[in-house]
């Protein structure tokens, strides 16, 4: 699987998990402390995110990173 496939399923996933949460974008990102712009692109998969950024999305999302990453 290349980079890039990896990256937008990690994205669709993030979403998927949000929406479910019943949180829009803009609510993650400021639970993340991050840029509504940057969630944006983290969530097309035009981001590659860092380790710490995806510990702040599960644990704003009351996920494990495990779960976060499952399926990829």
């Amino acid at each position: 699987m290349e980079n890039k496939e990896i990256l937008v399923k990690l994205g669709a996933r993030i979403s998927l998990i949000r929406k479910a949460k019943g949180l829009s974008q803009q609510e993650l990102a400021a639970l993340i402390e991050y840029e509504k712009s940057h969630m944006s692109r983290l969530e097309k998969g035009g981001t590659n995110p860092t380790y710490l950024t995806l510990m702040k999305v599960a644990k704003a999302l009351d996920i494990s990173i495990s779960e976060l990453l499952e399926g990829l």
